[in-house]
């Protein structure tokens, strides 16, 4: 299986700006992000997630991420949900207000008192989700829970870290003429040659299973992608076989 970077837990916002509630997530990401969990966490862009930001899709398949929403709709989980991978927590801002029996948050630029304690109220709830997600085992294959004992190591960080750069490559393969984006396929290839594997249809077969893992193929496009696989394999185990 591909190692990769220690595992962290991703957070993404609402971006409603024309709701009080949209600048209560936000603000209270950014308390998780900068003081509560910073060694912990990565923000995700939610407008470059949906635009096709690929290091923020990748991040969210391989790792667990908490969505914060300001109301019902749930853009930020169901966006989250849609192109990546169902987020392992949630919380919704007009909840958290009805639950802690607060009023209405007001303003935009300038909380008022009923805005400034939920902020504390879902920056604390999303520290603990953040512990409770470290603290088990998160299945980066199946993207769910597990378990099983989790070993990864916490990473050093001293300021906010977007998930644009969180270390998961990526590589594009052209697939009939068009260009198709791979997570994990440097890995995959590398894991391959270290086990000094030549090109083969066997080869392929194992190297395909493994990019179903961490891409989703329908199987009627999959005589399609083998060949483009395939070309991609010969040429790393060329330039870096042994």
């Amino acid at each position: 299986m591909p190692e990769l970077p220690p595992k962290k837990v991703g957070i993404v916002t609402c971006s409603g700006e024309e709701l009080p509630e949209g600048t209560v997530t936000r603000l209270a990401a950014l308390r998780v992000l900068e003081q509560l969990r910073p060694k912990e966490t990565v923000t995700i862009c939610l407008p470059l997630f949906l635009a096709g930001g690929e290091g923020d899709r990748a991040f969210a398949k391989f790792y667990p991420t908490i969505a914060i929403d300001g109301c019902e709709k749930r853009c930020a989980y169901y966006g989250t949900a849609k192109h990546s991978n169902e987020p392992a927590a949630s919380l919704i801002i007009t909840d958290l207000v009805k639950k802690h029996g607060l009023a209405k948050p007001e303003g935009l630029r300038k909380l008022n008192e009923s805005g400034r304690q939920v902020v504390e109220i879902a920056a604390n709830e999303m520290a603990a989700q953040v512990d409770s997600l470290l603290g088990k085992s998160w299945n980066r294959s199946k993207g769910q829970l597990d378990q099983s004992n989790d070993n990864d190591q916490v990473e050093e960080a001293t300021a906010i870290t977007c998930s644009c750069g969180s270390g998961i490559p990526i590589q594009k393969v052209v697939i009939k003429g068009q260009e198709i984006t791979f997570i994990g396929l440097p890995l995959i290839f590398a894991t391959f040659q270290e086990q000094k594997k030549e090109p083969s249809d066997k080869t392929l077969d194992e190297i395909m299973e493994m990019v179903k893992i961490y891409n989703r193929i329908e199987p009627i496009d999959e005589p399609d992608v083998r060949p483009g696989i395939q070309k991609e394999y010969e040429e790393y185990f060329r330039k870096n076989g042994k």
